[in-house]
């Protein structure tokens, strides 16, 4: 009985904070459909983030890769490597890679509802129950933003803390995914 409240519990928690952290959703008829893959995305001017330092792939400071999903939308797809000295605000690092956030009503610079205009307000998302629109109102709960951090030497973990709070160093990866119906469950590599 025990062990069934606690999974019951857990699950309830990791919808709960699937929900707060993901919290935002709608779309805009003029983005494009087609997108390039978050890899091949990468900034183009001079004092924008550098693709990569050391060797051919590595990032000496903090990766960061913005993958629309199922959405589709290259307006978003992004993927740089954003110099840092030390510890710093996930919301530092996405405004160094040129990465623009709207948050949401309630949670306005922890949560990512639009990430470069992505998924605009008028744009259908289709999911198992049909279509819905973001309208960053924190009711959506089908399509969100997923925020995942990955450590210099380990695997992807769902984020615990907002863009405001959550801090990245040198070597880490950071990862807005755009998870409908929970998929994709985590970032591809």
């Amino acid at each position: 009985m025990t062990k069934m409240r606690t999974a019951a519990a857990s699950s309830l928690a990791a919808a709960g904070l699937l929900f707060t952290l993901a919290a935002c959703s709608a779309p805009a008829a003029s983005q494009p459909t087609t997108s390039a893959p978050a890899s091949s995305a990468a900034a183009s001017s001079s004092a924008a983030p550098s693709t990569a330092s050391g060797t051919a792939g590595t990032c000496d400071g903090v990766k960061v890769i913005v993958d629309s999903g199922a959405l589709k939308q290259s307006a978003a797809d992004k993927s740089v490597c954003v110099p840092v000295d030390g510890p710093t605000l996930a919301s530092d690092v996405l405004g160094k890679a040129d990465v623009k956030i709207e948050g949401t009503a309630k949670y306005p610079t922890s949560f990512a509802c639009r990430v470069n205009g992505v998924p605009a307000a008028d744009f259908d998302i289709k999911h198992k129950g049909g279509t819905t629109r973001e309208a960053c109102d924190d009711k959506n709960t089908v399509s969100y933003w997923a925020l995942w951090v990955k450590p210099a030497a380990g695997t992807w973990a769902y984020a615990q803390e907002g863009l405001d709070s959550l801090k990245l160093s040198p070597g880490e990866s950071l990862e807005l995914l755009f998870t409908v119906d929970g998929e994709p469950a985590a970032p591809a590599a």
